[in-house]
């Protein structure tokens, strides 16, 4: 079998198979030409060399490399190298894009700064920064890109082809935090009630109860669901790259399964679309935003992942655990859960309130009045603190 039939079928390859940049180019960036059907096919023949959309993360990688080889730019045959060992250890499409593409901006950068990636000093990484703040980028992205680079250059120092200098005074930058924004109880009531659609309502229930991602929800296909335990099999994470189990509850389960029966059964993932074997990101906000607007709600900011914050900071409210909600929201480090305690404790609300209300009330007049068991408690960190010792848990 020839290495094009291998990639069509998408078969497993025992070795990597890389087109040429030459064979590669026309088939990317060249329109293909249409032709007429010949008599005895119903359809037009394809180009072999045709974009192989089966295999994503190899058409992902190729069309990198294309780009880079064009460059010509010192040392894009070890970036090369750097996105296959990507590609070799599995990680996805878009990991691979996203390095991709920012080691590519910063190579261009450092040509129109006189200097390549081989030289590559500290203050080189500075002025990238500063050329991404003078771009307009969001913190956010700006801290993404120096990531993929620092990535790029311990691959390079790793290969002993950069000083190990550059990773010892790393670049820090100081992330702004903000906490997650969930929607109040009485505007998901109005966004419920807005929904006429069978397939709306069990996309919107879904990630209001399951606090699933968006492209994770959109990846779901009808042999993930297991109706009757009220959950969905997850394998693999959209951002994380791991897989877990999530729950519906009693309301969700009543649109899905209203869903499911008048969906085409024959399709394999549970939101198909007429073009394409699932629907678009795109599809699912335009769904959310006629929602939004029919509600009256559109000028809140109200997004998809909205959902899913508001997921989180009501099963806090309601009592569960965080190390239980770490796993089923997906989260790596609990530190990622932790920002929806800040925002969720009903039962320190209620506390603040309750005090409050004594103390407008002109209840408590007693300044000097030290609480034996809070200093007892106080008296002991400091103890504690003294010896570099923990508190118990």
């Amino acid at each position: 079998m020839t290495e094009q039939e291998c990639i069509r079928n998408n078969y497993p390859l025992k070795q990597e198979i890389i087109i040429s940049p030459e064979e590669r180019s026309t088939a990317l960036f060249q329109p293909e030409k249409k032709t007429r059907p010949h008599p005895g096919f119903p359809h037009p023949v394809k180009s072999p060399l045709a974009p192989l959309p089966r295999n994503k993360r190899l058409y992902t990688l190729n069309r990198f490399t294309v780009r880079l080889s064009a460059t010509g730019h010192p040392g894009t045959d070890m970036v090369i190298e750097y996105l296959r060992g990507k590609y070799r250890t599995n990680q996805s499409m878009h990991t691979i894009e996203h390095a991709g593409g920012v080691i590519l901006l910063f190579l261009a950068f450092l040509k129109r700064r006189g200097t390549n990636i081989l030289s590559l000093t500290t203050q080189d990484i500075n002025a990238y920064v500063e050329y991404d703040h003078d771009r307009g980028l969001k913190i956010n992205s700006i801290i993404g890109h120096l990531r993929v680079v620092y990535a790029f250059v311990r691959y390079l120092v790793g290969r002993d082809i950069l000083p190990i200098e550059l990773l010892q005074r790393k670049i820090r930058i100081q992330q702004p935090e903000v906490l997650p924004r969930a929607i109040p109880s009485e505007d998901v009531e109005i966004l419920l009630a807005a929904i006429s659609k069978v397939r709306d309502r069990a996309l919107i229930l879904l990630l209001l109860r399951t606090g699933m991602r968006i492209g994770e929800l959109l990846n779901v296909k009808v042999s993930d669901i297991i109706l009757s335990e009220r959950k969905i099999l997850l394998s693999v994470g959209e951002k994380n790259f791991q897989g877990r189990v999530v729950y519906f509850s009693e309301d969700a389960e009543n649109a899905l399964v209203e869903w499911l029966q008048m969906r085409n059964e024959h399709k394999e993932y549970l939101f198909y679309s007429p073009t394409r074997e699932n629907i678009s990101h795109g599809a699912a906000w335009n769904v959310m935003r006629k929602l939004l607007e029919k509600a009256d709600l559109l000028n809140k900011g109200y997004s998809l992942h909205s959902l899913r914050h508001t997921f989180a900071t009501t099963m806090l409210n309601a009592g569960l655990r965080l190390e239980v909600l770490q796993q089923l929201l997906g989260h790596k480090e609990i530190d990622m859960t932790l920002r929806y305690a800040r925002i969720s404790n009903a039962t320190r609300e209620s506390e603040y309130f309750k005090a409050m209300a004594i103390i407008e009330q002109g209840g408590l007049h007693e300044p000097n009045r030290v609480n034996s068991q809070l200093q007892a408690v106080f008296e002991e960190k400091k103890l504690l603190c003294s010896y570099g010792k923990k508190l118990p848990a």
